[in-house]
């Protein structure tokens, strides 16, 4: 326990980190990997909360001919799935889990409330907040910054296929400039594209730290926790 830096962290996750080299749909083994980790850290007595993205099934900008509000309520219920695989592989694991989502269906998750979701924190399972903030027009990188902001999270770890943040696409400039710290006005004023600008600008506002890291390795999840130098952190 003593080797965790955070008491509570917001996992932010994308849905094609589920996806592995298939990059749709859910890969069983990628996901057990990642939920490892994530046992890891719950063990070392840090709160786990989970935001996780929709990509590996549907995005919102991929349905250009429809109406946007459609395609981001579709986009909602792909992150309700990633959720439901997360909780299925956690549990298999000997995790208690809760699924939350913004957007009710009883059937499956229970409807986010706040004082609900950090009683299940306070009692070690972990909580998987699915359907973003169940608004359209808003990202699951804002709802991750919403969420980490209600539940009162230490930071929030935003897994990324990048290892860190860059002043420009390493793959394309590979003399980019690599961070290791960096403000939210920077971010911002640069256009980095670490995390969408409305998302940023509430992480500034409300003075959460973020550490962006690659998740290829899941290992990183457990480094990150304990407070090893790896990817960029904002500020």
């Amino acid at each position: 326990m003593s080797e965790a830096k955070y008491k509570r962290i917001l996992l932010k996750l994308s849905g094609e980190a589920l996806a592995g080299e298939k990059k749709t749909g859910v890969d069983a083994e990628t996901v057990g990997k990642i939920c490892d980790k994530i046992k890891e850290v719950v063990e070392m007595g840090v709160q786990v909360a989970i935001v996780v993205g929709g990509g590996n099934f549907w995005r919102g900008r991929n349905g250009h001919q429809m109406e946007r509000v459609t395609a981001d309520y579709m986009g909602m219920l792909a992150t309700a799935m990633n959720g439901l695989a997360l909780q299925d592989a956690l549990e298999a694991r000997g995790l208690f889990s809760r699924v939350q989502t913004a957007i009710e269906m009883r059937e499956i998750a229970e409807p986010f409330i706040q004082r609900k979701a950090e009683k299940h924190l306070n009692r070690g399972r972990v909580v998987i907040f699915a359907c973003g903030s169940g608004h359209p027009y808003f990202t699951t990188d804002t709802a991750a910054v919403l969420r980490a902001t209600e539940i009162k999270a230490d930071i929030i770890l935003l897994g990324k296929a990048i290892d860190a943040v860059y002043s420009a696409d390493p793959k394309l400039q590979p003399d980019a400039i690599k961070f290791e710290e960096i403000s939210y006005l920077d971010v911002l004023n640069k256009d980095l594209k670490v995390m969408d600008s409305t998302a940023t600008a509430m992480c500034r506002d409300n003075n959460i730290p973020l550490l962006v890291f690659g998740i290829s390795d899941p290992e990183n999840i457990v480094k990150a926790v304990k407070g090893e130098k790896i990817g960029t952190i904002v500020r």
